[in-house]
């Protein structure tokens, strides 16, 4: 195989041009193809100038490899209006500068340059697979180690415990008029059993934090940030982002999805407890039987808890509704007001609101131990069912237009549907049930299977199966991209060292 000047000799792809991976990218120019997906780009401006010092970009290849990409600003025009976030593309010529050592999102040691011979093309129908997107979550250790060094900007992933000093027992109201004016956002997030963090998110970062909490249609839980810089405030870590940022919650990532698996927020009835979010600790969900849970609320020391209990579905309760009308700000109930909906939430900023469909839903369920009774909530509903509450109450509007505004939709299909399914349910206990108010738990969320461990037969087809097929080995874990042009601009957000800074009827609703 023919070497490139600069010493390099480039991979193979089934069309026999020379492709070079982003791992045997070096210092100096390249007269080569890169094929890549950008996973994102954003502008690095030069905070004390207020000049544009070019467009970053984060980019894979096909095995896995995250590299960071540059382009000049005269050379913006020429190429921008060609970019997509999650395409694919081709890069013919190009320069392999240095990777700044100061806030950095990317490991190699180089960035693909985009120089004055460069030609990008996007490319479509390719066979060869790339991967979304590359995250380098770190703990709390981590960015203790790396705090006030300006090095490397690494990803948390955490759960939720105050957002702008609001606990999550009720959903947090963002003012947005407030957000305009102050430019950021406080969270507390908490990854796994660490201690809990103050993360700062700033500029576009909170606006695209503010718009994906809001587009949730119950309280998000989970976060994921990336490229975040770590400071002391006040002799305490703290977290805060930077231009290259992007935001992830519940069920947007697979990281996401998984840690949303792991994690049930504690629905505290006191949120002043909930706020006391130092002091609190997640710890894992206990396996039950339905027989145990009845056994547990019996117990004089009962408190509320959360278990994770394996049953299967024998029917939807029908004769009770299997939906509420919520605010469409908080999710509370909303009751009917002489010419509108009111929220019952006091808290809450809406006094008066256009109502959302959200499931509360009653299940007769069994294990080999005892039947019961489970009251599906919110994204439970959903994540049986694949449809929100809300579409599937106006579709029954929609398609029975005789109806009055007052009638009780029936169950609908899409959750007759479930019956006879097993699944892992995450339930809790409350008072309600240690009262013997009810002996109906609710359900939080459902809980993906386990993988089943391996039998003697799998593993023999698995070797069988090997046998006829080259087995792909995954590539190591590369990060976010590092800002080129210094990714400078984040000095401008240094500056937040200053700032500590059931039953119901159905009125019809809106989605």
């Amino acid at each position: 195989m023919a070497m490139k000047r600069n010493g390099k000799s480039p991979a193979s792809s089934e069309s026999d041009e020379s492709v070079m991976f982003f791992r045997d990218v070096s210092l100096g120019p390249h007269e080569t193809r890169l094929r890549f997906r950008l996973i994102h780009f954003w502008e690095a401006q030069n905070p004390v100038k207020k000049t544009l010092i070019g467009l970053e970009m984060l980019l894979i290849d096909e095995q896995g490899t995250v590299i960071q990409g540059f382009i000049p600003p005269g050379r913006i025009k020429k190429y921008l209006p060609e970019m997509k976030r999650g395409s694919v593309y081709e890069l013919i010529n190009f320069y392999g500068s240095k990777n700044k050592p100061m806030y950095r999102v990317a490991d190699l040691i180089a960035t693909v340059s985009f120089a004055w011979n460069s030609e990008l093309s996007v490319l479509h129908d390719i066979p060869i697979p790339f991967d979304e997107d590359r995250f380098r979550m770190h703990s709390y250790e981590d960015f203790e180690a790396n705090c006030d060094i300006k090095g490397d900007l690494y990803d948390i992933l955490g759960h939720m415990k105050l957002v702008d000093g609001q606990a999550l027992t009720e959903r947090p109201t963002i003012d947005e008029a407030k957000l305009a004016t102050t430019r950021h956002i406080m969270v507390h997030v908490q990854s796994h059993e660490g201690p809990v963090m103050k993360l700062y998110l700033w500029d576009q970062a909170a606006t695209d934090f503010c718009k994906k909490f809001k587009s949730y249609e119950n309280t998000p839980t989970v976060l994921l940030v990336t490229a975040v810089n770590t400071k002391r405030l006040g002799g305490n870590l703290a977290l805060s982002s930077m231009s290259p940022t992007r935001v992830f919650m519940d069920y947007d990532v697979q990281p996401t999805i998984d840690y949303f698996a792991w994690y049930v927020p504690p629905l505290s009835s006191n949120p002043e407890i909930a706020k006391q979010v130092s002091a609190e600790v997640v710890t894992k969900r206990e396996t039950m039987t339905i027989s145990d849970i009845f056994s547990y609320m019996t117990l004089e020391s009962a408190k509320d808890a959360f278990f994770e209990c394996t049953a299967t579905i024998d029917d939807v309760v029908h004769g009770s509704a299997w939906y509420y009308i919520a605010c469409t700000g908080c999710h509370s109930k909303a009751t009917k007001g002489a010419n509108s909906l009111i929220c019952t939430n006091p808290r809450c900023v809406k006094d008066t609101t256009a109502g959302v469909a959200q499931y509360r839903a009653k299940i007769s369920v069994y294990d080999s131990s005892e039947q019961g009774f489970f009251v599906l909530l919110g994204d439970a509903g959903f994540q049986l069912t694949g449809r929100h509450a809300s579409e599937l109450v106006s579709s029954y509007f929609e398609a029975n237009k005789d109806k009055g505004p007052d009638h009780e939709v029936p169950v609908p299909e899409a959750l007759i549907s479930i019956v006879g399914q097993t699944h892992k349910f995450c339930v809790k206990v409350t008072d309600h049930n240690f009262s013997g108010n009810t002996r109906a738990i609710t359900v939080t969320k459902i809980l993906p299977p386990e993988t089943p461990s391996p039998t003697k037969g799998s593993v023999d087809n698995a070797i069988a199966a090997t046998s006829m097929e080259a087995v792909q080995t995954g590539s190591e874990v590369c990060g976010t991209s590092k800002s080129r042009g210094d990714s400078a601009d984040e000095e401008s957000k240094r500056t937040f060292d200053s700032v500590d800074p059931e039953k119901v009827k159905r009125a019809r609703c809106e989605k």
